[in-house]
């Protein structure tokens, strides 16, 4: 038999690492079970004061009491909320930076943009989902229509003269903007903002006519006394408006409604993932969530893991002949 002769030094490297091996998967499992031992960045990937951006900030505030540690939102806006959901798909996938998981960047962006940074379906970790709002159309005060039908109405007799403001292009506020025009039949201008805080100053303004927007934008500004709300994209009436109808009730079929939930980079280490959407049930399940959600028009929806990322995909399966058919695309 013949004997394979190592030397001294390469056979003391190759036990060091068979011992190191051990430590090592000993040191990662350690570190699996101690997060967060430090603070968490949450990337909201829309500006602050705008309807995601609150309901964010409710979630994570709870996040830090149970766990001890800060999870400190981090606005990332632009582009549909595709530059802040590029950011999280880039960065470590160590459980330190996470985000919101959107109906606009993961589910319509797919089929509404050209070309996009980032594969909705593989480059995120879908943690858990959190809520679900549906959109609602609010107007300026001295907008001359009360309702659908006079809505209709006036921009069927003025083609492309009103405009709408979404909180971005491939936004659902945007695509319920693009829904109304195919199935109302109108021709409405198009105004897309780097999130709702923005759209909202220039609707005040005068600046735009009306506005898509998930339905705690226009509850607050509604309360006000600062815009009048038309109507929601609910399947049913809202509980938080019960006065204002639903598309649908004059345009059969018209439903759309936005969500939101938590995601990280793809490759998370499947014990961090696990132990941060327990946590998210944990924070939905306190009252003070509930009420604070329901203040704002939302409704909770969590789910596990496998099923945040079963439910992205059938949503993006879902909208992707809505879009085709409305017409829309971003290059």
């Amino acid at each position: 038999m013949t004997k394979i002769m190592i030397p001294r030094r390469r056979a003391l490297i190759l036990s060091g690492g068979a011992l190191a091996a051990p430590m090592i998967a000993s040191g990662i499992a350690r570190a699996q079970n101690d997060w967060p031992n430090r603070p968490v960045k949450y990337v909201v990937v829309f500006p602050a004061g705008g309807p995601t951006d609150t309901l964010s900030r409710i979630v994570c505030q709870e996040l830090s009491e149970l766990t001890g540690q800060q999870f400190i939102i981090e606005n990332r806006a632009g582009s549909g909320g595709n530059i802040g959901a590029d950011f999280i798909a880039k960065s470590p996938p160590d459980g330190y930076t996470i985000g919101l998981y959107t109906i606009a960047a993961h589910a319509i962006a797919p089929t509404l943009y050209a070309k996009l940074p980032f594969d909705a379906g593989k480059d995120f970790t879908g943690i858990a989902m959190l809520w679900s709002v549906p959109n609602m159309l609010m107007t300026r005060l001295d907008f001359p229509a009360n309702t659908i039908p006079e809505l209709i109405a006036l921009a069927k007799a003025n083609p492309g003269k009103y405009s709408f403001a979404s909180s971005g292009a491939g936004t659902s506020p945007h695509l319920t903007g693009e829904m109304f025009k195919q199935m109302a039949g109108v021709n409405l201008l198009h105004v897309p903002y780097k999130g709702s805080a923005p759209a909202h100053q220039d609707i005040l303004a005068g600046q735009v006519d009306m506005m898509f927007d998930n339905i705690p934008g226009p509850l607050g500004l509604m309360k006000g006394g600062k815009v009048k709300g038309i109507a929601v994209t609910s399947k049913d009436r809202h509980p938080a408006v019960p006065d204002k109808p639903t598309f649908g009730e004059f345009l059969p079929g018209f439903e759309i409604t936005s969500w939101g939930g938590v995601c990280a980079p793809a490759g998370v280490p499947p014990a961090m993932v696990e132990k941060l959407s327990a946590l998210t049930k944990q924070a939905l399940q306190k009252p003070s969530v509930k009420a604070a959600f329901d203040q704002q028009g939302a409704t909770q929806i969590w789910m596990t893991p496998a099923e945040t990322a079963a439910y992205r995909a059938a949503e993006e399966k879902k909208l992707a002949p809505v879009i085709k058919a409305s017409g829309a695309k971003v290059e």
